[in-house]
């Protein structure tokens, strides 16, 4: 029994990976793609849901077997030119996604509390409301009550959105088709297309480094707990594919229209017409536990990449890997309120643009990533031999590599076409 509930213990960290990472253009990805392919591509989710869970088990892996976050392995050991490329897309994601995530939560809040008239008005109100209270929780609360919270968040969207998509289902033999015998469906020449945005868009992007920073929280630091990392992280992507596998069949019964936070507006004003109000409020209530746990995901994690990067061009991490984030310093605390606070800015402005931006920026992150854990984690003189990347292990992240590439040349040539 005590090994039973020291494994159960362990289970948090990916959970949060996967409420983090699950925000309101996973779900427009999910909905648009069942939109145009049906539920004959679902095998796609569960395929880019294994790739990241291979980007992120290397990340814990080269951690557990250096003591190093894989921020500090790659900052360090890959030179001056890596640290100024990074502390760059740093900054621009982190203003990016901020908005993005302001403007989603305000939208969705607007839609279940339509207090204000105007939804132009209600999505700035909401918008702000929702970043000062993640603001204050992850100020106030700290890691722990942050963790509770986004386990009632990711159980709440859990639910709902997949209870939804149950009721929808009229064929299961088409959906268990779909999982396990993969076709590309032709969709006037745009299958492939639409097949490889599915697999990059489950999931977050340089969210995926806070896995780290979280296992550091729960002391999950010897090689004897990587075995329970990698169940962890099994538990959080399977979540993920699951919430991913029921967007697509809830557009594949919609006509979906629209983009981003606002598709999740229209997707339940047609619920209320196939399925009633309940359900239309189900799953704008499962919507926003999506989308505010992507916020307050962001919001606490990213603070902790910024100090540590911080610490390693400053020098202060020289005394030694596994050298706690202080939630008190000045570069942790000034980073969580410049997050919160800056980013509403691009509420005021016709926000094409940004997205754009923040499109381009989220494509590249994933393929660098892989090619990092390529180089950290291929050398036993850094990892030790017991730890280093098997073939296995390099044929999917040379797959990941390929993967994430195309999708990040799709998608950087359409926004820029």
């Amino acid at each position: 029994m005590t090994s039973d509930r020291s494994f159960w213990r362990y289970l948090g960290p990916g959970l949060l990976v996967a409420a983090t990472g699950v925000g309101a253009g996973d779900l427009a990805t999910g909905a648009f793609t069942g939109s145009e392919l049906g539920v004959a591509i679902l095998w796609a989710v569960l395929l880019g849901a294994g790739l990241k869970f291979a980007l992120t088990e290397g990340l814990a892996r080269w951690q557990i077997a250096t003591g190093e976050t894989l921020l500090e392995g790659a900052l360090l050991r890959l030179g001056r030119p890596v640290q100024l490329v990074f502390g760059v897309y740093l900054l621009a994601w982190s203003w990016f996604v901020g908005s993005a995530m302001i403007s989603g939560c305000g939208v969705t809040a607007h839609a279940l509390l339509p207090v204000v008239e105007d939804p132009a008005q209600g999505k700035v109100v909401f918008g702000i409301a929702c970043s000062l209270l993640g603001l204050v929780l992850v100020e106030l609360g700290g890691y722990r009550l942050f963790e509770k919270l986004m386990r009632v968040c990711i159980g709440v969207m859990f639910v709902t959105v997949v209870v939804t998509a149950c009721m929808l289902v009229s064929d299961w033999q088409a959906v268990a088709r779909g999982i396990f015998m993969p076709s590309i469906p032709d969709a006037g020449g745009q299958g492939l297309v639409w097949t490889v945005a599915l697999m990059g868009g489950v999931g977050g992007t340089l969210t995926v480094l806070c896995y780290g920073y979280w296992i550091r929280e729960e002391g999950h630091d010897t090689p004897e707990q990587l075995g329970a990392c990698r169940a962890d992280l099994g538990v959080g992507y399977a979540v993920t594919a699951v919430f991913g596998l029921a967007m697509v069949i809830i557009g594949t019964t919609i006509e979906v229209r629209g983009g981003g936070s606002g598709l999740l507006v229209t997707i339940g004003e047609q619920l209320r017409v196939s399925l009633g109000e309940t359900f239309r409020w189900l799953f704008l209530i499962g919507a926003f536990g999506a989308v505010f746990s992507s916020l307050l995901g962001v919001w606490q994690s990213v603070p902790y990449v910024f100090a540590d990067f911080c610490g390693i061009v400053s020098g202060a991490n020289d005394d030694g890997p596994g050298r706690p984030v202080d939630k008190k310093s000045l570069t942790y605390r000034g980073y969580l309120w410049a997050l919160a606070l800056v980013p509403m800015l691009g509420l005021a402005f016709e926000f094409r643009e940004v997205q754009k931006a923040y499109a381009v920026l989220g494509a590249l992150f994933m393929p660098m990533l892989a090619l990092v854990l390529l180089a950290l984690n291929g050398k036993a003189d850094w990892v030790g031999d017991r730890f280093r990347n098997r073939w296995p292990t390099v044929l999917v992240l040379v797959a990941a590599v390929v993967l994430f590439g195309v999708v990040g040349w799709l998608d950087v040539s359409k926004r820029l076409g």
